[in-house]
């Protein structure tokens, strides 16, 4: 039996404390062994690996950390929120978040045009602004749509005028699906809401896109950060992918940052064990969850990455049926 092992106070990176991390208890090891996991998903020769995004996480700061492990290819496929998505667009756009406080009267943020994010305030025009470019995005795309094909279109055009760095551009750039399964429960349906001319937002579609990957990469890894909707839509992957006829066994790799516990039943806290149960997860997977607020343990996670080498990754090819292929980075 492996004993624990102190940590030491003294000169090193990020990914030295993880590994040194992954010998102590509680939720500290549990973060190291995080790392170590997606180190090992990395070195995978035919692997795809895929992000769930939920929760405020882009108003909170974490925005460029996503978008340097699309351009680094550290993630291939995003699910995520479509709240997450809008705030991107709007940093992208040149407006800010700004840091607040949560003790405040919100009464009068509301009359003072201030939308409260905990203790992250923003711009009610501003993001007004973003409505009706989205609107506008909207009203000239006819037709029938993926989440992911909408997204692009946005990219598309916020790049032209972007001011910034994003999530949506850099994953655009960089041949990056995004998937955003509940894409009107967000200020970007509201936008869509506006739209003179109504484009349909097929998200069936994205449950056999995002399948088809599934099935036809060697090896799956999934990180989620936080649970919601983006958790579940890359769960239920494996499910409907065996409905089809493929033969799949649940995903090899998994990660998990959540503040949300297990013992009442909402699938933000459940165990990857218990994904077993569905065939989500393989029962011989690597797989962790670390019970903590991400905004602490996904920079920490990035710092370490920092040195980490991808050997391949994936290409995707979207048409009547979904092609992926892997190269050498």
């Amino acid at each position: 039996m492996e004993h624990t092992s102190p940590i030491e106070v003294k000169n090193r990176n990020f990914a030295e404390l993880l590994h040194s991390m992954a010998k102590t208890g509680f939720q500290g090891r549990r973060l190291g062994i995080a790392f170590e996991v997606w180190l090992e998903m990395l070195k995978e020769e035919r692997i795809t690996i895929f992000m769930g995004l939920a929760g405020a996480m882009v108003p909170a700061g974490m925005r460029k950390i996503i978008s340097w492990m699309i351009r680094n290819r550290f993630i291939d496929v995003l699910v995520s929120t479509g709240a997450n998505l809008f705030h991107d667009l709007h940093e992208a756009l040149g407006f800010k978040h700004y840091l607040g406080s949560d003790a405040v009267n919100d009464e009068e943020l509301y009359r003072e045009g201030i939308d409260r994010i905990y203790d992250i305030f923003a711009h009610e025009k501003e993001f007004n602004k973003l409505d009706f470019l989205i609107s506008e995005i909207f009203s000239e795309s006819e037709g029938v749509f993926s989440s992911r094909e909408i997204i692009e279109r946005i990219a598309e055009r916020i790049r032209k005028e972007a001011k910034e760095d994003s999530i949506v551009i850099s994953a655009y750039e960089e041949g990056v699906p995004i998937f955003c399964p509940a894409i009107a429960d967000s200020s970007i349906g509201i936008g869509a809401s506006l739209a003179k001319k109504r484009c349909v937002v097929d998200t069936i579609k994205d449950v056999e896109e995002l399948t088809e990957i599934v099935a036809k990469s060697e090896k799956t890894g999934v990180i989620y950060i936080g649970g919601g909707v983006p958790k579940n839509f890359i769960q239920q992957t494996e499910v409907v992918a065996r409905l089809k006829g493929y033969e799949v066994d649940g995903h090899d790799y998994a990660i998990q940052l959540t503040t949300d516990s297990p013992y009442f039943g909402g699938l933000s806290g459940c165990t990857f064990e218990e994904g077993i149960s569905w065939g989500k997860i393989n029962e011989k997977s690597r797989k962790v969850q670390v019970f903590v607020d991400a905004t602490i343990a996904l920079p920490i996670l990035a710092h370490g990455l920092i040195e980490a080498k991808r050997r391949n990754f994936p290409v995707f090819k979207f048409g009547e049926e979904v092609e992926v292929r892997f190269q050498k980075t």
